[in-house]
């Protein structure tokens, strides 16, 4: 093992219909499908859907930072 390590950084988008929570929840679910090693994430963006004067679904934009191979 080195003793550094290498990050990279994605953006992902979680939503739902009940809180911004489970949308953060929603996004790193997701990619933890097929991204390992995920370490941090920072919220960037919160913007919601109105429906009927009331929130729809809220929608979070995500960076998700993860470590490369074995750094």
């Amino acid at each position: 093992m080195s003793n550094h390590h290498t990050y990279k950084k994605i953006e992902m988008v979680g939503s739902s219909k009940t809180s911004i929570e489970e949308a953060i929840q929603n996004a790193l679910a997701e990619c933890n499908k097929t991204v390992k090693n995920m370490d941090w994430f920072e919220v960037i963006e919160t913007r919601g859907h109105i429906v009927d004067g009331a929130v729809g679904h809220f929608q979070v934009t995500l960076k998700i930072g993860f470590r490369i191979g074995e750094s």
